[in-house]
């Protein structure tokens, strides 16, 4: 009886959708079948209704029916929630069907499980989540979840993705706004041309019936093609601080007003202290490097997730006195020592990702997860990222370079672009000594230099374990069997951002041993081997999301008793995606000098390119693979 009254509360609000009332969305047996193509979970109908109540009062309710197909889709079910002193959960229930539709449980608001919403890397935090914790006996399951969420904060109104992520499908979801309130509210849609859409009004949409999307190689992330729906007031409410939200000056400086000012006081020992520091520094970069400095040797990073909305940063002078902060205490204090030694700065809300994510400049709202700080620069503006303990004075490839931030100053938000790390500047530079010895081992010292993006990748080694580098250094030259690291020492020059690696190694049975030849392959230390995927049908763009050099000079001294037998012709390949080149060139003293390079360009291709990408990446893995042929002589 229970199924029978969810099934008419859904079929009749289905109905005017255009969907038959013969329908059952409990029964995973009625799932078409392009539907179950490469899906983990189908959202078989999902209804989201916001009510904006008032500046200050908005209420959220979800009505969701979910079929969960494998253990990779019970992520899938949505039956999480957040809740703090703003938020307040009304009402919270899921049921669980069987393949067939068959009630197995109910589980209420107080069955779910009950944790902070942050990790254990943060202090304190005043927000909480709610989720539900269910393991299935059985695949297919189903959920059906009710939930009625009410927030007197509306700085943050929930969107909407037709489409989830990848491997879901949605078979019905809707999503409709009512706005009671009369504040104006902006909506703003992104790839609905390319899906099966309907609008019914400026906040009222719905769509049906679409498939899930597998991620391929290089694909872009999903957001950047996905369906998906922003939402936001012009005046909203932030636990108590009311905002104005027209465009990303006024935002900006709504932040800047009423989030940052009055933080920024700091004890007058301090002041003193840092005035005394800088005092014979003439240069704003110069004082600017000496307070990061300052910053890094006396704080630390903690995720502080309280004040306004976790926007609001701690006062200075408490980051000052604990030694603490999350990346907007830290970024305020450092913004605060700067400013006693005239140097400006402004405080900056970004994405911090290792996929380079953009606040959308065309839609001002509350967007971002991360704050760093720009120091305005003629030149190039600096960044600084004040949650690292370790990071170079300016240096933020890797996390938030890259991409648009917005500037909170005092006359308002700008949209800005953090710095961009070239190819040229993303460089790996490997110069090696090898010996090619007569029974087939070989032994080397090598210089490995890193800078840009490359160098964040790499330099992280020199703070583990001496087993963990020797680990790390095999499976970073994991091709060569045999490996030994014989001794390692890493240089990190922080001023020249420089990471170096030197090590000496060997390696028995290295080259193959074919009669009285050796089958030997040049390229010891700097091999590609990851060939992007094959597909016979492409249904997706690429993307190269940051470019990379790499420069290789390896000088291989033959032993005595052995020959080169012939030298393989010079490669130069070069192509949109990138380039490579590759000599061998005969020297004195039995030796063979080995040149390489590698670049490979960012850029946003069609999918119809992919296979030529995909071309000139196994070329150069099979030119890295050349082989040349050793004699012993008599």
């Amino acid at each position: 009886m229970i199924k029978q009254l969810l099934s008419l509360s859904l079929f009749g609000l289905l109905s005017l959708c255009g969907y038959s009332q013969n329908e059952d969305f409990l029964d995973s047996t009625t799932i078409p079948l392009e539907l179950k193509a490469n899906a983990n979970a189908v959202i078989r109908y999902s209804a989201v209704d916001i009510e904006i109540k008032a500046y200050n009062k908005m209420v959220y309710t979800e009505n969701r029916v979910v079929t969960i197909l494998n253990k990779e889709g019970n992520v899938d079910h949505g039956a999480v929630f957040g809740y703090d002193d703003n938020i307040s959960i009304k009402k919270l229930e899921v049921k669980v069907y069987d393949a067939f539709g068959k009630d197995i449980k109910k589980i209420k608001k107080n069955d779910f499980m009950d944790v902070s919403a942050v990790d254990g890397g943060s202090l304190y935090s005043d927000s909480r989540v709610k989720y539900l914790n269910y393991t299935p006996i059985n695949y297919p399951y189903t959920i059906h979840l009710e939930a009625e969420i009410e927030y007197t904060s509306t700085a943050f109104i929930p969107g909407w993705l037709p489409l989830e992520g990848f491997y879901a499908s949605t078979q019905f979801s809707y999503y409709k706004i009512s706005n009671p309130s009369g504040i104006n509210l902006k909506v703003k849609t992104t790839n609905f041309d390319s899906y099966n859409i309907e609008k019914h009004s400026d906040y009222h949409y719905s769509c049906k019936n679409l498939i899930a999307i597998k991620p391929e190689a290089y694909s872009p992330e999903f957001r950047t093609y996905g369906p998906s729906l922003k939402a936001a007031l012009t005046e909203f409410n932030m636990e108590g601080v009311k905002g104005v939200n027209n465009t990303w000056e006024d935002f900006g400086k709504w932040m800047h007003d009423k989030l940052l000012v009055g933080t920024e006081e700091i004890p007058e020992s301090v002041k003193t202290e840092i005035k005394t520091l800088t005092f014979d520094l003439n240069t704003d970069l110069e004082k600017a490097k000496k307070v990061y400095n300052y910053v890094q040797e006396k704080t630390r990073y903690i995720s502080v997730q309280v004040g306004i909305g976790g926007w609001k940063p701690m006062l200075a002078a408490d980051v000052d006195r604990l030694g603490y902060a999350d990346c907007k205490g830290l970024s305020n204090y450092t913004k605060a020592l700067l400013k006693e030694v005239g140097v400006e700065a402004h405080y900056a809300v970004i994405y911090g990702d290792r996929s380079i994510k953009n606040i959308d400049s065309d839609f001002s709202s509350t967007q971002g997860d991360h704050v760093v700080l720009c120091i305005p620069n003629d030149e190039e503006d600096i960044w600084l990222e004040c949650t690292s303990q370790t990071n170079p004075f300016g240096y933020i490839a890797g996390w938030t370079d890259d991409r648009d931030a917005i500037l909170i100053t005092p006359e308002g938000g700008k949209v800005v672009h953090t710095k961009i790390y070239s190819a040229d500047v993303n460089l790996k530079h490997t110069n090696a000594k090898i010996k090619m010895n007569l029974d087939g081992s070989i032994t080397g010292e090598v210089d490995l230099k890193s800078y840009g993006y490359i160098y964040g990748l790499r330099e992280g080694i020199q703070n583990i374990p001496a087993r963990d580098q020797d680990i790390h250094l095999k499976k970073y030259w994991g091709y060569v069997n045999n490996l030994s690291i014989d001794q390692m020492k890493f240089i990190n020059d922080k001023d020249k951002i420089e990471f170096i690696e030197n090590v000496k190694l060997s390696a028995k049975n290295y080259a193959t041993k074919s009669g009285t030849r050796l089958l030997f392959q040049p390229n010891v230390l700097n091999r590609i081997s990851d060939i992007p995927t094959r597909y016979q049908d492409r249904t997706l763009d690429f993307e190269i999301e940051r470019g990379i050099t790499e420069k290789d000079e390896f000088l291989i001294e033959l032993d005595a008793n052995l020959g080169l037998e012939a030298l393989p012709k010079d490669v130069h390949i070069e192509t949109k995606y990138g380039t490579y080149s590759c000599v061998l060139i005969l020297k004195e003293n039995n030796s063979i000098l080995y040149q390489r390079t590698y670049i490979l360009n960012k850029g946003y291709y069609p999918k119809e390119e992919y296979e030529a990408f995909r071309e000139f990446k196994l070329n150069v893995a099979k030119h890295d693979k050349t082989k040349i042929v050793l004699i012993t002589n008599p």
